[in-house]
């Protein structure tokens, strides 16, 4: 088999441009998201276009019991897993914290930090048992600063980010890189999500610059993961010409 990367989250954003990235560069792919019908059609464009395999996981990252199914029982071939992107998560409300939904708060929690420790708890013996490979965590800028409305989404990525650094840490004897990617306003179905459905709401968030495209993150995470084996990218954060940080943006018009 060629190099095989798995990637959560794969139905949309982030997940998606990376799936089309790597496939273009010869990998092989375990595609994992929730959405099964997007998922087949997915795997049938990058089979098509590319003449890549794609094995699907069509599995909640919330859900431990089937996180764990679901990856030990992967064909043995299929478990040499050489990059896990950990991409599965998103946001809920922007409400104050006093005024938030509790019900929002845990699937942030479930999906952005218990989702990504189960995953990466499944695919690591077999790396440790290589000692090769590489774990990419999508974090978000929102985990170096808060910003109103922002509390719980924050709090997650923050721990994605302390997460990572941890990981580092403890794997670093068997030579697995992890690496945390921490994007900055990237127009996806991110907004939409956040707003549960509210287009006109969702579009506001981008007026007045140049955001951030699943393309853009895409690249930025492939070359992560096609560095030379002594060379290891720690965390990186990127936005767009237009935004320094969560809270300052130059809105003065479409770059």
């Amino acid at each position: 088999m060629n190099k095989i990367v798995f990637i959560t989250g794969a139905t949309s954003g982030f997940g998606e441009a990376c799936a089309y990235k790597f496939a273009q560069n010869n990998y092989d792919l375990i595609l994992n998201g929730r959405r099964i019908e997007r998922l087949e059609q997915l795997k049938k464009n990058l089979e098509e276009q590319y003449n890549t395999s794609c094995y699907l996981l069509p599995f909640d990252v919330q859900n431990q019991q089937q996180v764990f199914d679901s990856i030990n029982s992967l064909p043995d071939p299929w478990k040499q897993i050489d990059v896990l992107v950990n991409n599965a998560g998103l946001a809920l409300g922007r409400g104050l914290f006093h005024e938030a939904e509790v019900s929002d708060w845990n699937t942030m929690i479930d999906t952005n930090v218990k989702g990504l420790l189960y995953v990466s708890k499944a695919v690591i013996p077999s790396m440790i048992q290589r000692k090769n490979g590489h774990i990419i965590n999508v974090g978000s800028i929102a985990g170096k600063d808060a910003y109103p409305g922002g509390n719980t989404y924050c709090g997650t990525k923050a721990a994605v980010d302390m997460i990572s650094k941890a990981m580092r840490i403890d794997l670093l004897s068997y030579h697995i890189k992890v690496t945390a990617i921490h994007p900055g306003a990237a127009e996806t179905e991110f907004s939409l999500v956040r707003f549960k459905g509210a287009e006109d709401v969702a579009k506001k968030v981008y007026e007045g610059f140049h955001p951030l495209n699943a393309q853009d993150v895409a690249e930025v995470i492939f070359y992560s993961a096609s560095l030379p084996p002594h060379v290891c990218i720690n965390e990186l954060v990127l936005t767009c010409t237009q935004q320094a940080n969560t809270n300052f943006f130059d809105r003065s018009g479409y770059l």
